[in-house]
C-alpha cells in the first residue's frame, strides 16, 4: 500500500474513530428532544469545542437555517454557512424544532407551513448533537446516528466530509440560473460540474480508475477514493499540508465554479487555495441571459452583449432576430466568438465550411445564430433559441454569425433616378473589374482564415469545449507536435540544453523541453500523470506535454528570471542576489526535494538537480524545474540510492550558490580547502553586497559538505536538510566529503550521529 492509501485509510478510520469518540464524549453539548431554536431569540446550538453553531442566519432581509463558523478567531462577517436546509428562506417569525417524536421541523407561520422535516419520525431519535468537525447529528437511544448533515451537503464539504456516488452539491441561489449548478460524483467514477443537469463543464477522475468518493482532509487535498478506499486521482490547494491553517471548506459557489477556501488568521478573511476552472468564462452559463462573457487581464471577467439593439429597453440579451420578421434577414460576422443555446441547452451540429456555415443558418427560419470552429474537423453549431450564452476572446478561433431582421430601409431603398446612357463597353469592363477583385479578395480571405485556424486550433479547442480542457486529474494540457512548433515558433528561441522558450494563446511564457529521447508511450504518459500531480510551491508547475509520434517535450510555466546559473553570470541580476536571498534560495530548493522524497504519494526523484534547473521568478522565489524526469528517462531503481544522490547534487549546487563559481567540481575541492583552512570568508562570492552573516556561512558550509560524503550512508536526509537551514537542528563539522577510502561507519550505528535537536 503507497503513502497516499494510507494516508486515506488512516483518514477514514480516524474519521471514524473521532466520531465515536466525540459522540461518546459531548454528553453535555447534547441537544435534548424539544428544543426549539426561533429567529426572535436569536439563539443557537454550538459544537463542544465552540468552533460550529447551528441556527439561523440573516440573509438579505429573510433567514435561512442552517450550521456556520464560531469561532472566536473568524469574525462574525465571516461566518460563513456550511451547510443550509435545502434552498429555502423563511421569515422573522419563523422556528426550527426538534419534536419530541424526533423529528426536525423547520417551519414558518408567515406561510403556516412547514418548509421542511428530517422524516426521522419513526428513527427512535433521542437527542441531536453539532459535532466538533461541523457535523449535525441526530441520535437514537443507542447514540447512534441516524441522520446527519454530512450526508445530506447543501454547497459545501468541511475536512471529512464524502461525496459518495449519487450525492449531490447543489449551488445556492443568487437569481433564477444558479441553482442549475450542481457538483456530482457520477457513476462511471467521475467527479463531474454541471449545468441544469446535462451539461457537464469540468471533469476530474475517469472510468479508467473509477471512484465511488471523493473525501476532502484536513490538509487541504481532496481525494478520489475507490472501492478499496484507494486514491485514484486528488487535487491539492496551494496551502496543502499547511499545519498554521486551523479551518478550510470547499464549495459549489452561486457561479457554478467549484473553490477551496483556507482560513487566513493574519488577514482575518477566507482565501481561495485552489478553483477548478481557472477561466471563469468556461463555466456554462456564466453570464447567463445577460451577455457574452469576456475573461480580462485583472482574471475577472464582464458580460456585454454586443448585438443588443440601442432601442431595445429589454435587460436580457437576446439575439435580435424572430422567426415572423417580414423584411428578411441578414447575417453579422463576430470573430473570436463563441455562442451556444441556454433555453435550451442544445444546438445542432453540421461538418461543412465557414460560408456554408453562414448560408445555412440564413435558409433556415429557426436558426437564430451559428458558431463556426475547426479543431481539424470543420463543424457549424446552430442555435435554435434566442436564449444564447457564450463567450469572445481573442485568442478563440471560432467565427460567430448572428441572424437579425433587415431593417425596412436597407431592403427597401428610395427609387434611383435612371442614369444616362452610357457606353455598354463601360459597363462590361467595370463589371469585369469588379468580378476579378472579388475572386482575388475571396481567395485571400479564405486562405487567411484557414491559416488563422490553424494557429488558433489548440486555443479553440480549450475555449470552445471547455468540458474537455482537463483531461486527467493533473490538468495538464496534451498538445500535438504541430501545435509545439507553433507556440515556439519552430524553436526559435532556446533558452537551456533542449529547452525553448513559448507563449501559450492566453500570452503565458512557457518552457518546452524536449526530452529528445525514445520513450514508451505508456510509460511516459503514465510518469507525466505522476509529475503533473506534483503541487509545490517551490517546484515549477508542469502545464502540458506532448505524446505524438517519436515525441516527447514537457510544457512548463516560465519564471521571469530565468535559471539561477544565468542570474549568477549576469551582473545586474547577481547583484541581487544577496547573501539572505542565497540562503532562502537554497532553503526553497531543499524544502522542494525533501516533498518529493516524502510529501508525495510515491518517492520522487529529481535525479538532475543543478543550478540550471532551479528558477526564479519575479519575486526571486526559487522554483525547481524538470523533477522526476529520472522516472520518464530510465527504469527506477532503488529510491534510496536516488534520494541520496539527491542530497549530493544539493551540496553541489548549495557551494556554487555561496562561491559563485560555476565549475561545480572543482569549486568544491577548493571551497573545502578554505573552510579547512578557517578561511571561510574567502570561499564566499565576493561580489555579495552586505556582506554574509558568519554564523548561517558556517552552517551552510558545514551541511553542504555532509551533502558531498563520499560513503551515500552519511549524507543527511532532505528533511535534516532543511531543519539546519532553518537554524532548528545543530551540525557537527563534516569529515572530508572527498576521501576515497573513508572507514565507513558500523551498521549499526547512525551516520547522522552528528545532528542533534537544539
Amino acid at each position: 500500500m503507497d503513502r497516499g492509501d494510507r494516508i486515506a485509510s488512516y483518514s477514514n478510520l480516524l474519521l471514524s474513530v473521532s466520531i465515536g469518540f466525540l459522540l461518546f464524549s459531548v454528553v453535555s453539548s447534547q441537544i435534548p428532544l424539544g428544543s426549539k431554536l426561533t429567529v426572535e431569540e436569536n439563539n443557537y446550538w454550538v459544537s463542544s469545542n465552540g468552533n460550529y453553531a447551528v441556527g439561523f442566519l440573516n440573509s438579505s432581509d429573510q433567514y435561512i437555517f442552517g450550521v456556520r463558523f464560531n469561532s472566536i478567531c473568524i469574525p462574525s462577517s465571516e461566518q460563513t454557512a456550511i451547510w443550509t436546509v435545502g434552498n429555502v428562506k423563511v421569515s422573522s417569525k419563523a422556528y426550527f424544532e426538534l419534536s419530541s417524536g424526533g423529528e426536525m421541523i423547520l417551519f414558518d407561520p408567515a406561510t403556516e407551513k412547514i418548509v421542511w422535516q428530517s422524516k426521522t419520525g419513526n428513527a427512535s431519535v433521542g437527542s441531536a448533537v453539532l459535532l466538533d468537525n461541523g457535523n449535525f447529528v441526530l441520535l437514537n437511544r443507542n447514540k447512534i446516528a441516524v441522520w446527519q448533515s454530512f450526508e445530506s451537503p447543501s454547497d459545501t464539504l468541511l475536512p471529512g466530509q464524502s461525496l459518495s456516488v449519487g450525492h449531490t452539491l447543489r449551488a445556492s441561489s443568487r437569481d433564477s440560473l444558479a441553482s442549475y449548478y450542481s457538483l456530482v460524483m457520477n457513476v462511471s467514477g467521475e467527479m463531474q460540474l454541471r449545468w441544469d443537469s446535462t451539461v457537464i463543464y469540468w471533469t476530474v477522475g475517469g472510468p479508467s480508475q473509477p471512484a465511488v468518493r471523493s473525501i476532502l482532509g484536513s490538509d487541504g487535498i481532496l481525494r478520489l477514493l475507490d472501492q478499496r478506499s484507494k486514491v485514484v486521482s486528488s487535487v491539492y490547494g496551494e496551502d496543502h499540508s499547511d499545519p498554521d491553517v486551523k479551518f478550510r471548506f470547499m464549495r459549489l459557489d452561486s457561479d457554478g465554479n467549484l473553490r477551496m477556501y483556507s482560513w487566513e488568521t493574519n488577514a482575518t478573511s477566507w482565501r481561495t487555495v485552489w478553483q477548478a476552472v481557472i477561466n471563469q468564462c468556461d463555466v456554462f452559463a456564466t453570464c447567463a441571459n445577460q451577455g457574452i462573457c469576456i475573461f480580462n487581464a485583472s482574471d475577472s471577467y464582464v458580460c456585454q452583449c454586443p448585438f443588443r439593439s440601442t432601442r431595445d429597453s429589454n435587460t436580457k440579451c437576446l439575439i435580435p432576430y424572430k422567426p415572423s420578421c417580414e423584411s428578411g434577414s441578414s447575417m453579422i460576422r463576430y470573430d473570436h466568438m463563441y455562442l451556444y443555446g441556454i433555453y435550451p441547452p442544445n444546438k445542432t451540429v453540421v461538418q461543412t465550411s465557414l460560408q456554408q456555415c453562414r448560408s445555412l443558418c440564413q435558409k433556415d427560419p429557426s436558426c437564430h445564430a451559428a458558431s463556426f470552429i475547426n479543431n481539424g474537423t470543420a463543424q457549424c453549431h446552430m442555435m435554435k433559441s434566442q436564449y444564447i450564452g457564450g463567450q469572445s476572446d481573442p485568442s478563440l478561433g471560432s467565427i460567430t454569425f448572428v441572424k437579425t431582421c433587415s431593417d425596412p430601409i436597407a431592403v427597401l431603398p428610395a427609387p434611383i433616378p435612371a442614369p444616362r446612357k452610357v457606353s455598354q463597353k463601360i459597363c462590361v469592363a467595370c463589371l469585369l473589374e469588379v468580378a476579378a477583385g472579388s475572386v482575388v479578395v475571396f481567395f485571400m480571405l479564405q486562405f487567411g482564415i484557414g491559416v488563422y485556424l490553424f494557429r488558433r486550433r489548440k486555443s479553440m479547442m480549450q475555449k470552445s469545449a471547455p468540458a474537455h480542457t482537463v483531461p486527467n486529474a493533473t490538468g495538464c494540457i496534451v498538445f500535438s507536435y504541430s501545435e509545439i512548433k507553433d507556440l515556439t515558433d519552430n524553436f526559435k528561441q532556446q533558452i537551456g540544453q533542449n529547452v525553448f522558450e513559448g507563449v501559450l494563446p492566453d500570452n503565458r511564457l512557457v518552457a518546452v523541453k524536449d526530452l529528445n529521447a525514445s520513450i514508451e508511450e505508456r510509460r511516459f504518459r503514465s510518469a507525466v500523470l505522476k509529475i503533473g500531480s506534483i503541487y509545490h510551491k517551490n517546484l515549477l508547475r508542469l502545464d502540458g506535454y506532448c505524446c505524438e509520434s517519436g515525441h516527447r517535450l514537457l510544457v512548463y510555466e516560465l519564471s521571469k528570471y530565468g535559471s539561477v546559473d544565468k542570474c549568477l553570470e549576469e551582473p545586474r541580476m547577481c547583484k541581487r542576489l544577496t547573501w539572505r536571498k542565497r540562503i532562502d534560495i537554497s532553503l526553497s530548493v531543499a524544502r522542494a526535494i525533501s516533498y518529493l522524497h516524502t510529501g508525495c504519494r510515491e518517492f520522487v526523484s529529481h535525479g538532475n538537480l543543478k543550478c540550471e534547473n532551479v528558477f526564479l521568478d519575479d519575486e526571486l522565489e526559487a522554483k525547481v524545474s524538470e523533477f522526476g524526469l529520472r522516472t520518464i528517462q530510465a527504469e527506477a531503481s532503488s529510491s534510496g540510492g536516488q534520494a541520496e544522490t539527491d542530497v549530493k547534487d544539493f551540496g553541489k549546487m548549495m557551494v556554487v550558490l555561496i562561491t559563485g563559481r560555476q565549475d561545480v567540481d572543482e569549486a568544491c575541492y577548493w571551497a573545502y580547502e578554505k573552510w579547512v583552512k578557517a578561511e571561510r570568508e574567502m570561499a564566499t562570492d565576493q561580489r555579495i553586497e552586505g556582506g554574509v552573516v558568519l554564523e548561517e556561512l558556517e552552517r551552510a558550509f558545514r551541511i553542504a559538505f555532509w551533502c558531498l560524503q563520499g560513503d551515500e550512508r552519511m549524507r543527511p536526509s532532505m528533511g535534516e536538510v532543511v531543519k539546519v537551514l532553518e537554524g532548528t537542528l545543530s551540525v557537527d563539522p563534516p569529515p572530508p566529503p572527498f576521501a576515497h577510502n573513508q572507514q565507513r561507519p558500523p551498521e549499526d550505528e547512525s551516520p547522522y550521529e552528528s545532528y542533534s535537536e537544539l
